[in-house]
């Protein structure tokens, strides 16, 4: 399982050396860079964001404005030249702090800590592998093992699931990107299935605890090799 993150710095050397440590780390998934505070604001509404990697100092809104801005943000690690910010930084539950220029020794130790705190380093019961979304302002833990399957919803993405339908603000392709590749698949445009769901497939459908679902017609080879590797 993978963070997703961005990265928020009004400079763009500062965002280009985070961005090669965060392209490096096996488990940081880099989806966005924005050069302020009022882009990554925008953004945050339609990208599903498990970690924001957040410089202080930028014209009009700096790091703190976003911040407070924002009713419930994923965790934050601040990027900064200035360690006077340090222990306001702290009164905002960010994650970590980090002091510029990175290192990577510092960076790893921040992130190992970003995926402790999100409960997603140290799962041994694969019942229990579990991924969080936001569904009406609040954080929810999804088992995912208990998703059937995932339908788009224009700017929202519905997941059914054992127990209930829970609606998220989110692309396809950015919510795809959150989910085991060996457990899941994006048999439509419209569709991602869990395959340890899969009742039955012909050349249109997918069966799913009695629900068709539509199959395109390039997807039923790759569905088939799939579900013979389960």
């Amino acid at each position: 399982m993978k963070l997703n993150c961005i990265i928020v710095d009004d400079s763009s050397i500062q965002r280009m050396a985070v961005a090669k440590l965060t392209l490096n780390h096996p488990s940081l998934n880099l989806i966005a860079e924005y050069s302020n505070a009022i882009e990554a604001k925008n953004g945050l509404k339609t990208n599903n964001v498990d970690l924001i990697f957040l410089d202080i100092e930028m014209p009009v809104l700096n790091g703190f404005d976003l911040l407070e801005s924002l009713k419930n943000p994923p965790q934050v690690i601040m990027v900064t030249g200035k360690t006077e910010y340090a222990f306001k930084a702290f009164n905002y539950d960010v994650t970590d702090f980090l002091h510029k220029p990175l290192t990577k020794d510092r960076f790893d130790k921040a992130i190992a800590r970003a995926l402790e705190k999100s409960n997603y380093g140290s799962k041994s019961n694969e019942d229990d592998d579990h991924i969080f979304v936001k569904s009406n302002l609040k954080k929810r833990k999804v088992i995912l093992n208990s998703i059937k399957w995932i339908e788009a919803l224009g700017d929202y993405v519905k997941l059914v699931t054992d127990e209930s339908n829970i609606v998220v603000l989110s692309t396809m392709k950015a919510f795809e990107k959150q989910l085991p590749e060996n457990k899941f698949l994006r048999i439509h445009k419209s569709y991602i299935v869990n395959l340890d769901k899969v009742d039955r497939f012909n050349s249109k459908n997918v069966e799913i605890a009695g629900q068709l679902i539509p199959l395109s017609r390039n997807k039923k080879v790759e569905l088939s090799e799939a579900l013979s590797n389960i």
